[in-house]
């Protein structure tokens, strides 16, 4: 296994704009039933490109023909100056209806999970909880399953910047899932080359997790412990980071990293470009995959999210703008 330099001619959509007011990243998104997309801006990572101000949590109503995020305002009570969203996920809990928005935080470059509310009315943010922990030491992504409840992926093995830099270039087997509940926090899957996006079959029997320097997404089961059970894997040929699912269909979304050279030694005259994968009946014996986006970073650098509602396709970026493009 080696990283991939491929090259890929741009293959646009119709009607594709920018969304106001998004300069400095959308490195996540996820929407809620009724077309209301949740996006994590601002993520600072090393070598990366960053506006230097804190990080930003927005809301899209893609049935809003204008298009327009809406900046949510952040609890007084939280440490906004050190906030540094990275992947996010969105419970609604079915006995009243209430939203809870999870977030991965990197305060500092550490590593720990923010639990909100969503209150809709004042377009903000409640903050409930701060959870950190030993096994959660360099969480990517996660999926939330409860109100306070988990699945997360360790990006890294080590802690150390050095050490992580070693791990990528020797592609060690090393990275992990964790379920986290308050009654217990456990392994519950290991042996990716660095685990990256994560998410859930609509049926909630299936996890899926981005296992992105491996070129691939594994489909695992999840079992009444919570514990994980390999499926599958899946070859991408591509270095696939979020991984959203449409809850209708099933279909998996991939933002996904065309050139690993050009982004992670990021040169801004000749940028990353972007890649969406879309993969159909995953858990059959023929899924299908088809290449929906590409673009060689003239529009849009460094996709790292996709995901769909009302004929719409999102794509968000690690530290670009975020597109909005018709699939019809």
């Amino acid at each position: 296994r080696h990283l991939i330099f491929r090259e890929v001619g741009n293959k646009h959509l119709p009607n594709c704009v920018a969304l106001k007011n998004i300069e400095h990243g959308s490195e996540d998104i996820t929407i809620v039933g009724d077309g209301l997309a949740f996006i994590s801006g601002g993520l600072k990572f090393p070598g990366f490109p960053s506006s230097g101000e804190p990080g930003k949590i927005y809301t899209l109503d893609l049935k809003d023909p204008n298009l327009k995020p809406v900046e949510l305002r952040m609890p007084r009570n939280f440490d906004l100056e050190s906030f540094n969203p990275h992947g996010i996920s969105v419970y609604t809990d079915p006995s009243d209806g209430t939203v809870y928005l999870f977030v991965v935080n990197h305060p500092q470059f550490g590593s720990q999970i923010e639990i909100f509310k969503y209150v809709a009315d004042g377009s903000s943010l409640v903050h409930i909880k701060t959870i950190k922990h030993e096994l959660l030491h360099s969480v990517n992504d996660i999926v939330a399953v409860g109100v306070e409840s988990f699945y997360a992926t360790n990006d890294h093995y080590f802690n150390n910047n050095l050490l992580k830099t070693l791990e990528i270039i020797l592609l060690m087997p090393w990275t992990n899932v964790v379920f986290y509940s308050p009654k217990e926090v456990k392994v519950v899957s290991d042996g990716y080359h660095f685990a990256n996006g994560i998410n859930m079959s609509p049926d909630q029997r299936y996890i899926y997790v981005a296992n992105i320097l491996n070129h691939s997404v594994n489909v695992l089961e999840k079992k009444k412990d919570n514990t994980l059970t390999p499926i599958k894997s899946m070859p991408l040929g591509s270095l696939c980071d979020n991984v959203e699912v449409d809850p209708e269909t099933g279909d998996l979304w991939l933002g996904c990293h065309i050139n690993s050279k050009k982004l992670f030694l990021f040169d801004p005259k000749d940028p990353p470009g972007s890649e969406v994968i879309r993969i159909q009946n995953i858990l059959s014996d023929e899924p299908v995959v088809t290449q929906v986006y590409t673009d060689d970073g003239n529009v849009l650098m460094g996709s790292s999210v996709a995901t769909v509602y009302g004929g719409k396709l999102l794509i968000g970026t690690v530290f670009h703008k975020a597109l909005c493009c018709d699939l019809k």
